[in-house]
């Protein structure tokens, strides 16, 4: 194993702990009291945004190490294709309320907790993010590629479930009323008859952005990665 595969494991592995083995356990409860809540959720962002730029050097650093496989032409079309539902998702994140978001308890304490695409999934944020890793680990197919963006879909997948458990604890009267009417998989309570979709509450304005997003990420694969993604397309 060569230092820079080393480097890079060993930043995917402080990753997942820093995200799962800390934020999503009674650990943090331990360093809120040390820190304080503003205190713990500054440590915590500066530690990530560290995090990343290790794993961004280390993978840079590490190459491709050896081709793992290589993902047919349709399913390198269809991955790109998934990343618009992962940008839309995002948008709709980051403009409501949720519990991955930072006024994630407004969503709880809410007299209607679950709307807009909260009524889809209540972690649409971790799902963008689980999207994302996974579409980049298909079309990438390098060790290197697989343990970058492994880490993340590691921490988006096991991150649902920490924060269902997260938040029974913190909140179990309002966390169950709000458990109930949503699901961890995209449609289950709407296909179970807990909720209904409600186009109206995303609205085609958070769509919109979403795909331009979407393009615009795209596009700029090029000019940073030299990466074209659109010539599987048939664009470019």
């Amino acid at each position: 194993m060569t230092p820079e595969l080393a480097s890079l494991i060993a930043a995917a592995v402080v990753w997942v702990f820093v995200h799962i083995g800390i934020a999503g356990t009674t650990l943090r409860e331990r360093f809120v009291q040390v820190l304080g809540e503003r205190g713990f959720r500054g440590a915590f962002s500066l530690v990530s945004v560290a995090n990343i730029v290790w794993l961004g050097l280390a993978w840079g650093a590490a190459g491709p190490v050896r081709v793992l496989w290589q993902a047919p032409g349709w399913l390198v079309v269809l991955c790109i294709l998934l990343l618009i539902p992962a940008t839309v998702l995002l948008v709709s994140a980051l403009t409501v309320p949720n519990p991955t978001s930072v006024a994630g308890a407004r969503a709880l304490m809410s007299e209607t907790p679950a709307i807009g695409i909260l009524r889809v999934t209540r972690y649409p944020m971790l799902w963008s993010f689980a999207l994302w890793a996974a579409a980049h680990m298909i079309v990438i197919g390098t060790l290197g590629g697989a343990i970058f963006t492994g880490a993340f879909l590691a921490v988006a997948v096991a991150g649902m479930f920490s924060l269902d458990a997260k938040y029974a604890r913190r909140a179990p009267g309002q966390w169950a009323a709000f458990a109930r009417v949503t699901s961890i998989l995209p449609f289950a309570a709407i296909r179970q008859g807990r909720n209904h979709f409600a186009f109206a509450e995303i609205g085609l304005w958070r769509i919109a952005i979403g795909v331009l997003l979407w393009f615009m990420l795209i596009a700029l694969h090029r000019p940073v990665y030299d990466v074209n993604p659109w010539r599987f397309l048939g664009v470019g």
